[in-house]
């Protein structure tokens, strides 16, 4: 990057900064005559000594050859003008007046218009020249830096220069400009006002930046120590876990409110200095007009001064301070904003920097890597001078299968990141058929090699997105435009080119299938499971599929296999006997192994008002309630719940199951509820508080019949209930139809999952292992069926969260094996892959991705040195080299480290 600002500015928009210098420069002689039009419109047309009647004339617009009678000795007219009466000629020097203001107004806007639209540009264009150098950070060094402070940096940090950098070049102009106008017209009125405005400004201009120096400093500190508050609070959320569990929260806060407090004193003394310096930047600019109503009034009162001119010097004295105060704010926003600059392009220029175009390659090496790998005396070192890699040599068929085992410190893990071309070496080299890794562009390691290291990360996609995305090398196509947007995506495309941004569509067609194996969308989803089925997550995906939503409209073929495999359990479960395992929602009946709330609604909410204790609050529900009759039945249902758990929970320790069986009431809301009804069995409904009663009717919500068996529903409730559920369903057709889509049994609904969609009913309370007979005999209907890889395919839309949050570990990992392994490398480099997964887990997973891997190459560094049987050749390393080299039988002998290292396990 370039070390000075102003060289950044000026070297990408040069062409723009010149255009709007020359409109700067444009405004100056309007700018001028609008001082110079007072003077005159005071002295020629309100002075009515220049006119000896009412009819007499002076003429206006009339112009003469500046100096003509100095050069030719008489006065040259270019224009004789018009001549006015003096009421003509005011209202026509007041129109000019008013005019040049329309000129001059027009003039900045147009500037600042423009100056805001480059800011804007060079930006976006600091912005994506950063983000862009964060994809090219040395492996090593994006595991020392915070994402915290580097986020900020980008964001926040570089802000101010946005709006400086549209002023870094005209504003001075601009501003410089109007004071030397302003300086020159009151000069010309006289000398000495003109020297007096003139000392003001020069010490304006020197005394206020001198002062400002340690402001600057201070500046610089505050956000020093702000970026570093960030990453301590970005330590807080990373930390959370550790935190809790040692009880350092106190610690913390101390630590917290330490940085708080030397940030407060850096900016308290900011606000004095700053406040101090506006005070006496005010002071001397009150100063002068002081001078000029004394000095000017004198002249004026002897003769020696028109009246207008002093009114003309005192305006234009008005419009000096301003643009003087602005050069002056401006040149402390440009040391400011300079500091930011050198500390921001110093964080992101670390040694080691990938070159860009090794990146940006539209197309990779068509052939595959072939040959040997050869590792020459290579030689890795960190930072702090320690070895981390000493004399490495060896080599290995590109096609091999090879294992790296050692113990922690052994060095394996840096010869994994070099080999997969993420870490370059200190000295030596790694070849690939003659070929240096670390010269070849990332269009060939990146898509003919594969690396997981063993903390992989995902991004916040889908399991497909996740899956495909080493297959995003570069934009196989663009995407289809409307023609109603064809305009501004070329106007957003030209823009993108002139601020340096890459014009790719992010929404065109990235994913390479054809590397993937896929020629044809129909061979998706097999692909897809049979890699998933090598690292053993086709099951989790397949579950993720029975859990997920499916809109009947944009897939009516997934949502008529469902409908038929619903139909298809009823008739299992009745051939075996088993139909009441699940008690089906049926429209005209009551469902007692679903809550009351499920019964009334009836359906599955779209909008989130509708879900949860959100219903209960609904107005539409409580019409349909009181309208139905329920209300009262609904309240004693509430008051007999709360009598009943008062009676069995006094006196229960709050760890008692009664707790977790009967969930109506905590163990902390216990001694409220036993108040609540001593006060509702001394009031009827109408005298008992709004309150209580509120707290009495939210508790049947969750009452299930066929669990908690107290007896509430009634046959008298059910009439009542289905009552409210039609007048429900009539009201939100009404007034919200695309609130809740209602349980139908013709129907699929697209708000609920798979499998609710498949069982469209509750599980029957009581039955001994009725979840694990109906999940076996729904998975086995849907395998005779042939909808497994609809359920996949539904599966792989699964949204996996913040760096993969809401999968577990094992998940993440195996996700990403599966993410290497669909691009069909040429080498595959796993850094302990499987050190997340427990030893059963990794004897079944290691060979099956090494059979995965069919005859491409692997190389994979170990966390147990037993799993090396599966490979053809073994490297077995301790202190940064390798000690020893071969196959597991030749290994695994007495006196051999590898052995000593697998019966350590």
């Amino acid at each position: 990057m370039e070390p000075q600002l102003f060289k950044y500015i000026w070297k990408h928009s040069k062409k723009d900064q010149i255009k709007i210098l020359f409109l700067v420069l444009a405004s100056m002689p309007f700018y001028f005559l609008s001082l110079d039009l007072p003077k005159s419109i005071i002295n020629k047309a309100v002075n009515s000594e220049n006119f000896a009647g009412f009819n007499s004339t002076l003429p206006f617009m009339r112009f003469e050859l500046p100096y003509g009678e100095e050069i030719f000795g008489r006065a040259i007219v270019l224009f004789e003008g018009f001549d006015l009466t003096q009421l003509a000629l005011l209202l026509a020097l007041c129109l000019s007046f008013l005019s040049l203001v329309l000129i001059n107004g027009i003039f900045k806007f147009v500037i600042n218009t423009l100056k805001g639209r480059l800011g804007e540009r060079m930006l976006r264009r600091l912005r994506y020249e950063l983000a862009d150098r964060i994809l090219r950070f040395p492996i090593l060094h994006s595991r020392k830096i915070k994402q915290a402070e580097i986020a900020t940096m980008i964001k926040d940090e570089v802000e101010p220069l946005g709006g400086f950098i549209g002023d870094a070049i005209v504003t001075p102009f601009f501003l410089g400009g109007q004071a030397l106008t302003a300086m020159i017209f009151i000069m010309v009125q006289s000398f000495w006002l003109g020297l007096v405005a003139m000392s003001i400004v020069l010490v304006q201009a020197f005394v206020i930046p001198k002062l400002r120096k340690r402001i600057l400093t201070l500046g610089r500190q505050r956000q020093v120590t702000a970026r570093a508050l960030a990453g301590r609070v970005s330590e807080l959320v990373g930390g959370a876990i550790e935190i809790q569990a040692h009880d350092t929260s106190n610690f913390e806060r101390a630590e917290i409110s330490r940085r708080l407090g030397k940030i407060f004193k850096i900016r308290y003394e900011i606000y004095q200095r700053k406040f101090f310096v506006k005070f006496l930047n005010n002071l001397l600019a009150q100063i002068t007009p002081f001078i000029f109503y004394l000095g000017g009034g004198y002249l004026v009162i002897t003769g020696q001064f028109e009246i207008g001119t002093l009114v003309a010097v005192l305006a234009a004295y008005k419009d000096l301070p301003p643009p003087v105060k602005d050069l002056i704010n401006w040149d402390q926003q440009k040391n400011d904003v300079q500091i930011k600059y050198e500390q921001v392009a110093e964080q992101f220029q670390p040694l080691g920097m990938i070159d860009s175009d090794k990146q940006m390659l539209e197309e990779g090496n068509s052939e595959h890597l072939e040959g040997d790998v050869t590792v020459s005396n290579l030689t890795l070192i960190d930072e702090s001078e320690n070895k981390l890699l000493d004399g490495v040599s060896f080599s290995f068929r590109a096609n091999q299968r090879v294992a790296i085992v050692g113990n922690a410190s052994s060095g394996k893990e840096y010869l994994g990141l070099v080999l997969a071309n993420l870490v370059r070496p200190t000295s030596g080299s790694v070849r690939i058929a003659e070929k240096s890794l670390d010269q070849l562009p990332s269009a060939i390691t990146g898509r003919r090699l594969s690396y997981v290291g063993q903390d992989a990360y995902l991004f916040p996609l889908s399991v497909m997105d996740n899956l495909f995305y080493g297959l995003r090398n570069w934009m196989i196509s663009d995407s289809p435009r409307d023609p109603a947007t064809e305009a501004e995506a070329l106007l957003d495309k030209l823009e993108a080119e002139r601020t340096g941004n890459t014009i790719l569509n992010p929404s065109g067609e990235w994913v390479d299938y054809k590397s993937a194996g896929i020629f044809a969308p129909v061979e998706l989803v097999p692909r897809v499971t049979d890699v998933l089925r090598s690292v053993d997550l086709e099951e989790d995906v397949y579950r993720f599929g029975l859990s997920g939503i499916v809109d009947s409209d944009s897939r009516p073929d997934i949502a008529e296999s469902i409908l038929g495999a619903r139909e298809a359990l009823k008739e299992h479960l009745k051939s075996i006997g088993a139909e009441d395992l699940v008690i089906a929602f049926d429209p005209g009946h009551y469902n007692n192994n679903a809550t009351l709330r499920e019964n009334l609604l009836f359906g599955t909410p779209r909008n989130s008002d509708y879900a949860g204790d959100s219903l209960l609050a609904m107005p539409i529900l409580r019409e349909a309630v009181e309208e139905a009759g329920l209300r009262d039945s609904i309240y004693n249902m509430g008051l007999s719940i709360a009598r009943t758990m008062v009676e069995l929970f006094t006196g229960l320790p709050p760890t008692h199951p009664f707790f977790e069986q009967f969930s109506f009431i905590s163990a902390d809301d216990l001694s409220d509820f036993s108040m609540i009804v001593k006060r509702a069995d001394k009031s009827s409904f109408s005298e008992i508080s709004k309150a209580d009663r509120e707290a009495l009717m939210h508790l049947p919500f969750d009452y299930v019949e066929a669990r908690h068996r107290l007896g509430l529903v009634t046959e008298e409730v059910e009439v009542k209930v289905i009552s409210a559920r039609k007048l429900l369903a009539e009201k939100l057709e009404q007034r919200d139809p695309e609130a809740v889509e209602f349980y139908n049994p013709e129907r699929f609904n697209s708000a609920a999952s798979l499998q609710d969609n498949i069982l469209f009913g509750r599980l029957a309370y009581g039955r001994a292992e009725a979840g694990e007979t109906i999940g076996r005999v729904m998975t086995e209907l849907l395998d005779d069926l042939g909808l497994r890889p609809d359920v996949i395919e539904v599966g792989l839309s699964y949204n996996v969260g913040v760096g993969g949050n809401r999968l577990s570990a094992v998940q993440r990992q195996k996700l990403a094996l599966a993410r290497s392994l669909i691009k069909k490398p040429d080498l595959l480099i796993l850094n302990e892959a499987a050190a997340v997964m427990d030893s059963q887990s990794q004897n079944k997973l290691v060979p099956a991705i090494v059979e995965a891997q069919g005859e491409q190459g692997i190389v994979w560094t170990l966390q147990r040195a037993e799993l090396s049987r599966h490979f053809e050749h073994i490297i077995v390393m301790q202190n940064g080299r390798i000690v020893e080299s071969g196959t597991y039988n030749d290994l695994n002998v007495e006196g051999k480290i590898l052995k000593s290292l697998i019966a350590a396990e």
